[in-house]
């Protein structure tokens, strides 16, 4: 694993996230920033009711070369507002695509990925917008200028809402990016549990680093239903497996949660909709078409970690980004395709980890880690 385990262990990357909970509340933004000039980018999508902005411009075959920002966000299609904040910030920075002679002139590509969120804090029309993603661009360059502040390299992760800041780091002392119910990953349920977002990495023998962001909400479950282990647990070492007492106690925890969210909320009634979104990053030089690959590959690791997965409710997405730091052989380029994989289930598990109980008017949705915590 990377130094600090996280999405920024991928030099220059900054994360930050915004959310807004309580009230009728329980949604968020994330955004993934890229150095000043943005990274080679690219998307793999396979859920089969996808909520997206400008990922056609990601395409190989056409033209935007680079993107500044990645957008996830809670809000289902609604929520993609948020990117239009974040492109009038980048905007403000004249960072984006230019299209003339003047440094004034650019128009930022922000590509965007929803999740499915709604009524899960209890109002229909809590969902993020462009304030709410300006928010989660500030958090995340304020966390950069801290990190600058304490002489450590320009990647760091940030917070801002009523969870509090995140702390600043670099990559050489980093904090990890703040994980659980935060940013996009506040109202995200996986299986009737708590999701929300986890971040991994991985350190290659030719010192290429490569790390995910997951914010897990998926219509699936990310746990065996016989024996109450996640998933992707067997990627994170020797998994634990809870005794048996305590799993059956769990289930009929978690049967009971959905049966009172269903009562307290008309959208928990239908057919689960969900959505998993994901960035996978590498400090290697990549062509777009090698980023679309990863993108690719990394779905592999989310299937290890939800079942079933890209199913029709779901909107499977899953970003690639190239700093382009540190050139890699082509014979080295299937140890980043698979550690992109790799680092991506190990997000999975680390958000569910992370996630904490919630219990309002949207809904009951109990945390991993409060049901099995007596294993």
């Amino acid at each position: 694993m990377g130094s600090m385990d996280s999405l920024t262990d991928v030099r220059g990357l900054l994360v930050g996230h915004a959310q807004r909970t309580g009230d009728g509340w329980l949604t968020g933004t994330t955004v993934v920033l890229a150095p000043e000039g943005g990274a080679v980018a690219a998307v793999d999508v396979r859920g089969g009711g996808p909520g997206t902005r400008e990922t056609d411009a990601l395409d190989p075959r056409n033209l935007v070369q680079r993107v500044e920002a990645v957008v996830l966000t809670g809000g289902s299609a609604y929520g993609l507002d948020a990117a239009t904040g974040v492109a009038e910030w980048l905007e403000e920075r004249r960072r984006g695509f230019r299209v003339g002679p003047h440094p004034a002139h650019v128009v930022p590509v922000v590509p965007a990925a929803c999740l499915f969120d709604l009524g899960r804090g209890g109002a229909w029309r809590a969902r993020p917008d462009a304030a709410l993603g300006r928010a989660a661009a500030e958090a995340a360059e304020a966390s950069g200028k801290a990190a600058g502040a304490s002489a450590a390299p320009a990647s760091s992760a940030g917070a801002a809402s009523s969870s509090g800041p995140a702390g600043p780091t670099g990559p050489a002392a980093a904090d990890p990016v703040p994980q659980g119910n935060v940013g996009a990953g506040t109202g995200a349920v996986a299986g009737g549990l708590k999701g929300g977002v986890g971040s991994a990495s991985v350190r290659l023998p030719s010192r290429v680093t490569v790390g995910a962001l997951a914010v897990v909400n998926a219509a699936g479950s990310v746990l065996h239903p016989q024996t109450g282990a996640l998933y992707g647990s067997w990627w994170e070492g020797r998994p634990e497996i809870p005794d048996p007492a305590v799993h059956a106690e769990a289930r009929r925890a978690l049967e009971a949660a959905q049966e009172e969210s269903v009562r307290r909320s008309a959208t928990a009634a239908g057919p689960p909709l969900n959505t998993t979104l994901a960035v996978v990053a590498t400090d290697a030089e990549l062509t777009r078409a090698q980023a679309q690959k990863l993108a690719g590959t990394a779905h592999d690791g989310l299937a290890r970690a939800v079942r079933p997965v890209h199913l029709l409710h779901d909107g499977d997405t899953v970003f690639a980004l190239s700093t382009g730091t540190r050139t890699v052989e082509d014979a080295e380029l299937n140890e980043v395709l698979a550690a992109g994989a790799d680092a991506l289930t190990r997000a999975v598990v680390r958000a569910v980890l992370s996630a904490e109980s919630v219990d309002g008017p949207g809904g009951v949705f109990p945390a991993y880690r409060d049901l099995y915590r007596p294993a």
